[in-house]
């Protein structure tokens, strides 16, 4: 049977989406989805995503890591699945979506830029070595300097399957400050299992935890992603941040077929 994919990619974090808007929705089996976003032998991709229809907002995201497992919230995804239900013609400009850790609101601009309002965060949890925020998904943020001479699959990989994560997981964030409001980083991914070229909650996680430490006094924090910048902005609130933004590019890359029985 065959079924139009569409790829786009959010500073360089790559994601499969698929209109699963019609009664009863396609499943996919997990096989399936990790032999599409598998690299070289397959599509290759971050993640996939599937778009449904909602009781409550314009539509669902439902996101899958690269391992073909049902994730948690990706802000990239949903800043690529905003822009792809704009080609679908499911909203125009200004929308609001609902994943995995709730209702999203959202505005499109112009050349692909997306504006994702993301979940409120209660609090950054400070350890001697690092920080832990869930900004829909878990990540663990640590400062360092030099990193882009790191082994970050080798490092992340055994802080993601460490205590006190171990097979649940956590993604891992190295960053480094640049000057004023701008950061550096690096994220290693559960799910993808591997470092990705940006991650939208990392980003987030990294904005708030480097406002938590002092780091920056900016409510507007500049995150340098190897895929290119993201733009995070907040409020904080009783020792946690509301009015949470993610900001950055989305770029339409293929629309494809493929028969999903193979």
């Amino acid at each position: 049977m065959e079924r139009q994919f569409y790829k786009y990619h959010g500073a360089g974090n790559d994601f499969i989406l698929f209109d699963n808007c019609q009664k009863p929705p396609q499943s996919f089996s997990q096989a399936q989805i990790a032999s599409w976003c598998r690299r070289r032998f397959g599509i290759g991709a971050d993640g996939f995503i599937s778009i449904e229809k909602s009781q409550t907002a314009d539509f669902y995201m439902r996101y899958y890591n690269a391992d073909g497992n049902v994730s948690t919230m990706c802000g990239n995804g949903g800043r690529c699945a905003v822009a792809f239900a704009h080609r679908l013609g499911l909203i125009d400009t200004d929308c609001t979506f609902e994943a995995a850790d709730g209702l999203h609101q959202a505005s499109l601009g112009a050349e692909g830029l997306v504006k994702l309002g993301m979940k409120d965060v209660k609090s950054v949890t400070q350890t001697s070595t690092h920080c832990f925020v869930d900004t829909g998904s878990p990540h663990h943020v640590l400062f360092q300097k030099n990193i882009n001479s790191l082994d970050v699959a080798l490092l992340g990989r055994e802080i993601r399957y460490g205590a006190p994560y171990f097979e649940t997981g956590a993604n891992v964030n190295f960053v480094e400050h640049e000057d004023g409001n701008r950061f550096l980083i690096r994220t290693y991914e559960r799910g993808v299992e591997a470092e990705t070229l940006a991650c939208g909650t990392g980003a987030v996680a990294a904005a708030l935890s480097a406002y938590t430490l002092g780091h920056t006094n900016s409510k507007t924090v500049e995150i340098d992603t190897k895929g290119g910048r993201l733009t995070v902005s907040f409020e904080p609130q009783n020792g946690g941040f509301e009015n949470i933004t993610l900001k950055g590019p989305t770029t339409f890359v293929c629309q494809m077929t493929l028969n999903i029985n193979e």
